[in-house]
């Protein structure tokens, strides 16, 4: 998971968040699935944020609606520890 602005530029990797098939219920990550474009249900894992090549990249899988961007913000900003609430 990763943003297409990002993608798209000329900076040779990108900062990703992995997608695992297993939910812990933890803040820092977010369920998604078929409405996000995903075979089955998924979580992003922002606790486990990694920078990948730009050519490791080959797919495209789905995107992230309005809410689900969200509910990512809020789980990127409980994995680095950001306090309050930057979203309302």
């Amino acid at each position: 998971m990763s943003r297409q602005a990002l993608i798209d530029s000329r900076f040779g990797s990108v900062i990703c968040a992995p997608v695992y098939s297993q939910h812990h219920g933890l803040g820092s990550q977010v369920n998604v699935g078929p409405d996000e474009g995903l075979k089955k249900e998924c979580s992003i894992y922002c606790d486990e944020l990694i920078s990948l090549p730009k050519t490791l990249l080959s797919n495209y899988v789905g995107s992230l609606k309005r809410d689900k961007l969200r509910d990512l913000d809020r789980a990127l900003a409980v994995a680095i520890g950001v306090e309050g609430d930057v979203w309302e």
